[in-house]
């Protein structure tokens, strides 16, 4: 018998982690003391508190993958993986990752936000969607990506960092 995968909901999860970080980058940031303390509710008081922060920066990142015209860089922490991608004008990844991967579409899926530069999404059914700078975005398996312009492309990933470029 052959397992079956609801990606209805799958895809909702997705949809709703997008609409997060589309809130998240577009809501004013709060300035908080940093002699405020706050407790969590779901803790005890008479709990002692995790004060243990991790703090990490890609110019030392936990694992690099590189290939011709770019690079994706991962951190680890917290549970999360986070990765930062960085491809230089003329990268596509057809040619530049799926090529050494034997695969022509990139079956992962991807939530994150452009930092800078520009790059499509080509999906297999034929839509191509252009993202730059400050775009929050969420995109299913089965597409190819290319850089636009003359400028590099930056951006971060939150969904999908932990497969990318792997076999």
């Amino acid at each position: 018998m052959t397992e079956q995968f609801d990606l209805t909901d799958n895809q909702r999860e997705t949809q709703r982690l997008a609409r997060q970080l589309r809130a998240a980058a577009d809501a004013p940031r709060k300035t908080v003391p940093r002699a405020t303390t706050t407790r969590s509710s779901s803790r005890r008081s008479d709990e002692p508190m995790n004060s243990a922060i991790i703090v990490k920066r890609f110019e030392q990142p936990d694992e690099v993958s590189e290939f011709p015209l770019g690079k994706f860089e991962v951190v680890r922490l917290g549970g999360m993986t986070v990765g930062r991608a960085t491809y230089q004008p003329g990268w596509r990844w057809a040619d530049h990752v799926g090529a050494a991967l034997g695969q022509t579409s990139c079956q992962v899926e991807h939530v994150g936000m452009v930092i800078s530069g520009r790059a499509t999404a080509d999906m297999d059914d034929g839509a191509v969607i252009e993202m730059r700078a400050g775009d929050v975005f969420c995109i299913p398996p089965g597409h190819d990506s290319r850089v636009v312009g003359d400028e590099p492309y930056v951006s971060l990933h939150f969904l999908g960092a932990d497969n990318y470029a792997h076999d």
